[in-house]
C-alpha cells in the first residue's frame, strides 16, 4: 500500500471498486503525462448513493458528500490505472456537474465536497483549477458527476 492509499486510510476513507464503462468510452485516456478520467458518479455498494435534484431533493451538504464520493469513485479509477495512487504528480483540473433543481445556484459549495477531498489526501498537489456547473439531469439520477485531468509519472 502507498503512501496515498495509506493517507485515504487515515482519513477513514476506502475507495470503491472501479466503475465499469455504460457506453462506447474509456474509464481513462492517458495522453503524454496527462490522464484524463471519464466522469464519475458517487457509487457506494454498486448502486448511485446521492440521487436527485441539489437544492430540490437533497440539501447543499448531502450535495457536498455525493461530490466527496464522486471523486472517491474516480480515485478508484485512477488506482486502477496507474495500480497506485502514489504515481499521481497532481490533480490539474476538476470538472464536476451538479444536477441542480430550478433556481439552485450554489454548485460551487456542492463540489468543494470533491475539491476538499482531493487536497485531504494529496495535500498542494491535490489543488487544482476547477469548473462547477448546474444541468438539468445527469445519468441514473446521480447528485453529482466527477471528471478530473491529473498529472502522473513518466
Amino acid at each position: 500500500m502507498g503512501k496515498i492509499e495509506e493517507r485515504l486510510e487515515q482519513l477513514g476513507f476506502s475507495l470503491p471498486e472501479a466503475t465499469r464503462p455504460v457506453a462506447n468510452y474509456l474509464p481513462a485516456v492517458r495522453a503524454g503525462n496527462l490522464l484524463f478520467v471519464s466522469g464519475q458518479l458517487g457509487v457506494a455498494g454498486g448502486k448511485v448513493k446521492y440521487q436527485g435534484k441539489v437544492g430540490a431533493d437533497l440539501t447543499v451538504e448531502q450535495g457536498y458528500e455525493a461530490a466527496r464520493l464522486a471523486a472517491l469513485t474516480a480515485l478508484a479509477v485512477l488506482r486502477a490505472e496507474l495500480r497506485e495512487l502514489d504515481r499521481v504528480r497532481r490533480v490539474v483540473k476538476v470538472f464536476a456537474a451538479v444536477n441542480s433543481a430550478s433556481g439552485f445556484n450554489q454548485q460551487p459549495k456542492v463540489v468543494n465536497g470533491a475539491s476538499d477531498l482531493l487536497v485531504e489526501v494529496f495535500g498542494e498537489a491535490g489543488r487544482h483549477a476547477r469548473t462547477a456547473v448546474g444541468v438539468s439531469e445527469l445519468p441514473m439520477d446521480a447528485a453529482v458527476e466527477v471528471d478530473l485531468i491529473v498529472e502522473v509519472e513518466p
